[in-house]
């Protein structure tokens, strides 16, 4: 009896106790990380878990798919993964052919595999895409349905040598850009017409319900490609991705998403190759980005709906990634609202005459946003178009960018960076007078060619160490 109270009085100790500890623990770990954030880094890849998928295969030509790139196998595929996941999960395997389909639409514990010398085309007839809940430049709303869709999913994966064609290149999904050099003319309508892209920005501005926010047919909005909504624990390996509607890659509201070895090829407007946003626990590693728009664009939603969201992103780690066309290498924001923190990119190559800059952090006062803790280490840097890093609190693409909502940048670190030509500078910060850009430090950084050295607008503890810029060593500033 004795014994028994003794036992029961450990096992009461060790329930109230252990949570101390473990909490002490972490404490000691979050400390150590901050010293040296690389082991945070490290910290949070070991914590993001791994898919893990039954052995089971469902064909979809047992279901009816014909890969002749002409019959229609959208119910196909809704077959094949509708089986799959009734029974405990496995791989949808997408064989040898071109297989046209409209949306296809993931489950849990879903593999969509596709193998050597497989081809999904995707429909570019609006009608086929039904009417979800989705997002459109950081602006939640109801619209045409992403290409590949999962939503509150767990356990999903895309992997294989096979193809992803969004086939909008030259389509209405790029001439709804209201772009000239996409087709776009006078007289057609697009997304930029007033009742399209800015009624959304105004129904979020006045707080009106997402499920309200009804677009598609009529509004010419353009759907994301790849999109996991609320979704945990996702793996995209080895594809190829081209000809995107819009934005490519899009983990919403994610966590623990691992992007690996993935050929991002794809040059219409917009064509983003990974948009993380208001997502946690990312790793984007061993891809190839040659993009219409920024390569990698790390986002917190846009303006009210990121602030009504609040939900930042976090915990992105980029390593081993060569990023060849594109308005930025590694690009945080504009969509940046709810904040952006602990970004990590590691042991990349960027180089194009058509990539405009390396590393890019854009917000304005509209968006505003804490932008904070972005470390940057061992990039090889050949030609960029304007700068090699840029930050700037004064981003303005879509007229008037201004408002009450002052962001923050700080805490920006590049580290063993060799560039060979930087063109307009090597460095452009621009900050507000009451919030200036502040501890950005280069360390053995080497630009070997630009026209400036830098443009700095109110800075704060501006770190050169061993930086070189024409051949000049450039000194700190402290002011």
């Amino acid at each position: 009896m004795i014994a028994y109270k003794t036992w029961k009085r450990n096992i009461a100790f060790l329930i109230v106790a252990y949570p101390m500890i473990f909490m002490s623990c972490g404490s000691k770990i979050s400390e150590k990380a901050v010293d040296n954030p690389w082991k945070k880094m490290d910290l949070v890849i070991k914590s993001i878990p791994q898919v893990i998928f039954l052995k089971k295969d469902y064909n979809i030509k047992d279901f009816g798919a014909v890969g002749d790139g002409a019959t229609f196998n959208t119910i196909a595929f809704e077959k094949a993964v509708k089986a799959c996941t009734a029974n405990g999960g496995g791989r949808v395997v997408v064989p040898h052919g071109k297989y046209l389909t409209g949306p296809i639409h993931l489950e849990n514990n879903v593999n969509l595999h596709l193998e050597d010398n497989a081809e999904i085309l995707f429909s570019v007839n609006p009608k086929d895409y039904p009417i979800v809940h989705t997002s459109f430049e950081g602006t939640e709303l109801m619209n045409y349905s992403p290409l590949i869709y999962a939503k509150n999913k767990t356990n999903v994966a895309i992997t294989g040598k096979g193809i992803l064609n969004g086939q909008a290149n030259n389509t209405n999904w790029w001439v709804w850009s209201g772009g000239k050099s996409y087709g776009w003319e006078k007289g057609i309508p697009s997304q930029n017409d007033p009742a399209n892209r800015e009624v959304l920005v105004d129904m979020a501005e006045k707080g009106v319900p997402v499920s309200k926010r009804i677009f598609g047919e009529g509004r010419y909005l353009r759907p994301n490609f790849i999109e996991f909504f609320e979704c945990n624990t996702v793996l995209i390996k080895d594809i190829t991705i081209i000809n995107a509607p819009f934005w490519i890659l899009h983990p919403i509201k994610s966590n623990n998403i691992i992007v690996d070895g993935v050929t991002v090829d794809s040059h219409g407007p917009n064509n983003d190759g990974c948009d993380p946003e208001y997502s946690q626990n990312i790793i984007i590693k061993n891809c190839v980005f040659n993009t219409g728009d920024d390569c990698i664009a790390i986002k917190a939603g846009r303006d009210a709906d990121g602030r009504r969201v609040a939900i930042p992103s976090k915990n992105i780690i980029v390593q081993n990634c060569k990023m060849i066309d594109g308005h930025g290498g590694v690009v945080i924001g504009s969509e940046i609202s709810a904040g952006v923190n602990n970004v990590f990119v590691e042991n990349c190559v960027m180089d194009s005459p058509n990539l405009d800059r390396a590393i890019r952090i854009k917000t304005n006062s509209k968006r505003g946003g804490v932008i904070e803790n972005v470390y940057v280490r061992n990039l090889e840097v050949g030609t960029v178009k304007e700068c090699v890093l840029k930050l700037n609190m004064f981003y303005n693409v879509y007229g008037s960018q201004t408002g009450n909502f002052i962001p923050v940048i700080k805490n920006v670190s590049l580290e063993n960076v060799k560039v060979k030509k930087a063109g307009k500078y090597g460095v452009w910060a621009e900050g507000y007078k009451e919030s200036p850009v502040e501890n950005i430090t280069l360390k053995n950084v080497v630009i070997e060619k630009a026209d400036s050295l830098y443009l700095l607008k109110n800075i704060r503890n501006f770190n050169f160490i061993n930086t070189y810029i024409n051949d000049k060593k450039v000194k700190s500033i402290k002011k």
